[in-house]
């Protein structure tokens, strides 16, 4: 790799978020019209549709959420659910092999912990660009804190 990029860096998968909100606002958006148009549901039930479609746009954007920062300091993993700050010593390895669905981190613990952020799904030469850059600034940061 030539040149690392200047940090802070968030890697994200920006299609996969596009299409993500994009869908969750139309199934709401769908959802609400049919029941304010649907004249013989009672308000109870309207709202209940309504529900429905601000529930499916959550879980829509709980899976946009995804994404890693890395800063001077460590890295930020940001998957659906859970968030975990790493320090640059802790992270042992990047993988992101032919076939995984996202980049793994090895970890100095002996765990694995898996990275949303990068997924190569609908944009793979861009998971596999980012891949190789958090694996630079990986090696980069290691061996700037050996002794």
């Amino acid at each position: 790799m030539s040149e690392l990029p200047a940090l802070p860096v968030t890697f994200r998968p920006g299609r996969t978020r596009a299409v993500l909100l994009t869908a969750g606002v139309a199934i709401f958006v769908v959802i609400t019209t049919v029941a304010m148009l649907l004249e013989q549901l009672t308000p109870g039930e309207k709202l209940s549709f309504v529900f429905t479609g601000a529930v499916l746009f959550g879980v829509l954007a709980l899976l946009a959420r995804v994404k890693v920062v890395a800063d001077e300091s460590g890295v930020t993993v940001v998957n659906i659910v859970s968030s975990r700050r790493l320090e640059w010593a802790e992270i042992l390895q990047v993988n992101l092999r032919p076939g995984d669905p996202w980049v793994f981190l090895n970890l100095s613990d002996g765990t694995s912990l898996p990275v949303l952020g990068i997924q190569p799904g609908i944009a793979k030469e861009r998971a596999i660009a980012d891949a190789r850059t958090l694996r630079a600034l990986t090696e980069d940061r290691s061996t700037r804190d050996l002794p």
